[in-house]
Parts: structure tokens; sequence; C-alpha cells
């Protein structure tokens, strides 16, 4: 008979999946920012590949302190967004509306990883672990903080540029 999952098999499970989708962010970004047209874009994005670095080095902590092996999980939700990205890449190359496309996938993969650290540190707290729950609200916080500037790029800019 197999062992009954608690929330503990649950959070082990979504870490491992948010693991793997910081890793595929990291690979993602560069070709992001080589597509965008702003200055300023190319520039967030490249802030954001050295954040997310540092959310990896965060979340290889959240293993240790768990007293598990850092390891991901294929995120087939990471990997259908970053796709969506690539196709926006592929068929707004060089017009107008690139960074508007380029906003709106950045912005898809932020809310889900939002969504995704937001759990996992409700579930920290709820399972006593408060340090572990600290790593995961500061990274929700940069992730959140990403996502309020690539908003304030769409519409001071990038909107008005794609519409023209």
């Amino acid at each position: 008979m197999s062992k009954e999952k608690r929330l503990d098999d649950l959070f082990y499970d979504t870490l491992k999946d948010i693991y793997f989708a910081e890793k595929q962010i990291l690979r993602a970004l560069p070709k992001m920012a080589r597509a965008a047209q702003s200055p300023e874009l190319k520039a967030g994005f490249e802030k954001h590949r050295e954040q997310t670095e540092e959310h990896v080095d965060r979340l290889q902590q959240v293993f240790e302190l768990i007293g598990k092996r850092a390891q991901g999980k294929t995120c087939e939700a990471i990997q259908g967004i970053i796709a969506e990205g690539e196709e926006i890449i592929e068929e707004f190359k060089g017009s107008a509306a690139i960074d508007a496309g380029l906003i709106s996938s950045a912005q898809a993969v932020e809310h889900y990883e939002m969504a995704r650290y937001g759990t996992l540190k409700t579930w920290a707290m709820t399972l006593g672990k408060k340090d572990v729950a600290s790593l995961l609200d500061k990274t929700l916080q940069e992730e959140g903080a990403t996502d309020k500037a690539l908003s304030q790029l769409a519409t001071s800019t990038a909107n008005q540029k794609a519409a023209a």
C-alpha cells in the first residue's frame, strides 16, 4: 500500500516544479533581451536574468533547509508559456508590436511564478517552516516588482508604439 500523500509531499513536488521553471526562464531571458527593441526592456530582461539566478540560489537554500536534494520536475505550464513567447518573437520580430508582445509574455511568466511562490510560501507557513517562507516571500516580492515594472513599461511606451 502506498504512503498517503501529505502537504509536505505537495510542497516538495511544487518546489521541484518552480525550480525547473526558473531554470527554463534563465534560458529564455537572453532570447527575449535580444528580441526587444527598447533599451529599457532589454535592460529589464538582463536585470531579471540576474534576479532569476538569485531565485535559483534561494530555491537551492530551500531544498537544503527541508533536507531534500535540489532537483527539477518538468513543468509543462512554463514550457507552454515560454513557447508562446517564442512564437511572439518569431511572428512579430522587427515590428512595432514586438516589445508589447514580449512584455505580455514576460508577464505571463511572472504571474505563473507569483502563483507558485505565493502558494509555496503559504504552505511553508502551514508546515511551520518560517525560514523557508521568508526566502520564498523575498522571491515573491521581487516577482511582483518585476510585474509592476513591466506594466509601467507597457503603459508608458510599448503599447502606444505597437498601436501607432
